[in-house]
């Protein structure tokens, strides 16, 4: 497996699948975060005497209605401004005339595909990783990139199909990624604490499960957090948390093996299913039928901070609640806060807690905040990702360097 700076692109053209699928407001790009990960790798490309062709996805695409607004034409415009360069936008995925109008721009150029998402429409062509779509894909171009992180937990023809006919490596994003997530899966500065919050226990069980016997503190919060208060008896009113019996059997079994390393809420900040307007701080032994936890209390702050001031590496996947609402956003910004004044390395993954970083202003703050959501979560449970997985088995013969 290599990596882009360890080949010669002078003269080439690179297939780059890059991860632009970033939001828009009002019809333009609010978080560009993405867009400007993937700089390094075009520059380098461009800047060593070769040509990008760039591929992305953006967004969901099941029928033609879904393709309304889903043109990459104002990803184009926007990476034209951020690149200083000019972007040739080719508004199609495939046609008889594409690779002619490529292959007559010069080295240096940088052309942007329409989204890959399109071909969906296609029989599921792209997210089914179809042969006949990849192998097109690969006659435009000499050399495979994959460097979209948040992609690559998925073989699609283009994460990963592409590769399987032309030469192929990695971006500068995938190798910061791969190192930093690596380092947090397998060799972390110790004490090293995992903070995990998020909806569905159902969607991290496996991660739990495999990161717990590597960690010294697991505090828990959000939905994650309610289900164990569940599995334990307490009462955690209309909250969020599973229903699944054996999940929650196993969650016993969990906290009996690590009881001295789980770490659960003490009190909360509630609303209510019959008023909008509650809001009321409560201790967890006297949530009510009709609560909903919305934010971890004050209690359940001082309790995380001693841990998290012992830790020197910590992992956060999910927020303390619902930071969105301005009435829920105490425990989380106050949890950030204790980590950044910590003398921990602190890394964030996952899309909710990245962007609770980056909305109460602690991206500066941080070690390293992950580019994925599913594929950083995916990499720490097992250590794979099923694009790279792909490419190592069927990929093309490995490139010379």
């Amino acid at each position: 497996m290599k990596y882009i700076d360890e080949i010669d692109v002078n003269g080439k053209t690179v297939i780059l699948r890059a991860d632009f699928n970033v939001p828009l407001k009002d019809g333009q790009v609010s978080d560009d975060s993405k867009i400007i990960k993937s700089l390094p790798t075009i520059n380098y490309i461009v800047e060593n005497g070769g040509k990008v062709v760039l591929l992305s996805h953006f967004g969901r695409v099941k029928t033609l209605e879904d393709k309304d607004g889903k043109s990459l034409g104002v990803i184009a415009k926007y990476l034209e401004n951020v690149l200083k360069k000019s972007v040739v936008f080719l508004n199609i995925t495939r046609d008889e005339s594409l690779k002619g109008s490529i292959d007559s721009l010069p080295m240096g150029s940088i052309i942007l595909l329409e989204n890959t998402r399109f071909e969906d429409l296609n029989n599921k062509a792209e997210s089914s990783n179809n042969p006949e779509l990849a192998k097109y894909w690969a006659s435009l171009g000499d050399i495979f990139c994959l460097d979209a992180f948040g992609s690559s937990h998925r073989a699609h023809a283009s994460t990963a199909g592409i590769g399987a006919y032309i030469p192929w490596c990695l971006g500068f994003l995938m190798k910061e990624e791969l190192t930093n997530l690596t380092y947090v899966a397998t060799s972390p500065e110790r004490p090293f604490s995992i903070i995990m919050g998020g909806a569905k226990i159902d969607d991290k069980i496996k991660l739990i499960e495999n990161l717990m016997p590597k960690c010294d503190y697991f505090l828990a919060t959000g939905g994650i957090a309610n289900s164990f208060l569940k599995a334990l008896g307490f009462s955690i009113g209309a909250s969020i948390a599973t229903d699944d019996v054996d999940l929650l059997v196993k969650l016993r079994e969990i906290m009996l093996n690590n009881k001295n390393k789980i770490l659960l809420p003490l009190d909360a900040t509630v609303g209510s299913t019959y008023a909008d307007d509650y809001v009321k701080y409560k201790s967890i032994a006297d949530i009510g039928a009709d609560d909903i936890i919305y934010d971890i209390g004050v209690k359940t702050l001082e309790k995380y901070k001693l841990a998290i001031d012992k830790s020197k590496t910590i992992f956060v996947n999910g927020t303390a609640g619902m930071y969105e609402d301005s009435r829920f956003t105490n425990g989380t910004q106050q949890m950030f806060t204790n980590l950044s004044l910590s003398n921990a390395d602190v890394y964030v993954g996952g899309g909710d807690s990245v962007a609770a970083a980056k909305k109460l202003g602690f991206e500066a703050k941080f070690k390293y905040l992950s580019s994925g959501g599913g594929a950083t979560l995916d990499f720490l449970g097992d250590g794979k990702l099923e694009a790279i997985e792909y490419l190592k088995e069927h990929g093309y013969e490995n490139i010379n360097a």
